[in-house]
């Protein structure tokens, strides 16, 4: 018997279609999920697929299966989910990844981390290639997910050295696509509901802050290339779009596609905020052959239409 690929936070917005992938392509996956952020409604499809199987569990706790790769995806990932309980969201992190590199060790599998664009914190340095080391403010609120991230890194390489283990890292930069939870706080499911609905769009600060845009489709392409790659190539490797645009542009770009009359209102700019980011790529595409393909405005059509269908 081929022995599963285990997928932690399966049922998540990112952990779902990574397991729809994984399907597709022909393997036995194992999605593991404590339901925090995640929803059964993201793997309701994979039900009855008899190479599918779901397990409520949370990563902070050892799990024993027999599997021949980890993809470690399991975390809130959005400021307003992950602030909730940041004692719990360290634990994630750090002793999450540490319970899976255990297992990775134990059944000797090939494990990847999802790691974050986070842990480049506020960047001095533009754009953020894999050699910069970040700025980060270790004791402030969104320090829980940063400095949670930064410490698996720790981790994943450490197994490496010390074990010898088949370990890969990815950082990744802003995603979004259908799945997105709509409370999650993001920009683009925030801008998407509110002109939807056709209330004010939120913006915080003046609206000059960047950041790029992953559609999910090409994510979970360069994740499974990651993961595909022999095991002297453990990363860290950003995947991400290069495409940088100002929060404000995004915001008139969702309003021109939802054909909305919402006005835009500013609010004061969260605590430790990063005022640009946007992806090096130039290792992903050297060594993976990857580069994204979805332009802003077709993705945000597909995102838009998800919303639609919620709302319905």
């Amino acid at each position: 018997m081929t022995m599963p690929i285990l997928v932690t936070g399966g049922a998540g917005f990112l952990g779902s279609h990574l397991c729809d992938r994984l399907i597709a392509r022909g393997n036995d996956v194992v999605c593991a999920d404590n339901y925090f952020t995640g929803a059964k409604r993201n793997i309701a499809h994979l039900a009855a697929e008899p190479r599918f199987e779901s397990l409520r569990h949370d990563i902070t706790f050892p799990l024993y299966v027999e599997v021949k790769q980890i993809f470690n995806l399991a975390c809130p990932a959005s400021p307003i989910h992950y602030q909730v309980d940041p004692v719990q969201t360290t634990k994630t992190c750090v002793v999450g990844a540490t319970n899976m590199l255990g297992l990775a060790k134990r059944v000797k599998a090939r494990i990847l981390q999802a790691s974050t664009s986070e842990v480049y914190g506020d960047p001095i340095v533009h754009p953020q290639a894999e050699g910069y080391w970040g700025n980060v403010n270790p004791i402030g609120p969104r320090a829980c997910y940063d400095e949670g991230k930064r410490c698996a890194e720790t981790l994943f390489f450490d197994y490496r050295r010390q074990y010898g283990l088949d370990t890969k890292v990815v950082r990744i930069f802003n995603t979004y696509g259908p799945r997105m939870r709509p409370d999650d706080g993001r920009v683009v499911s925030n801008f998407i509901l509110q002109a939807l609905r056709g209330e004010p769009i939120t913006i915080y600060g003046d609206g000059q802050q960047t950041r790029s845009f992953c559609y999910v489709d090409d994510l979970i392409e360069a994740m499974i290339r990651v993961m595909d790659q022999p095991p002297e190539f453990g990363g860290p490797i950003n995947i991400g779009n290069p495409a940088e645009f100002s929060i404000l542009e995004l915001a008139e770009c969702v309003l021109r596609l939802v054909g909305s009359r919402s006005r835009i209102v500013h609010r004061p700019l969260p605590i430790d905020d990063p005022r640009q980011r946007r992806p090096e790529i130039e290792l992903a595409r050297t060594h993976l052959g990857w580069q994204p393909k979805v332009q802003l405005e077709d993705g945000l059509r597909e995102t838009i239409r998800y919303f639609r269908s919620l709302m319905d």
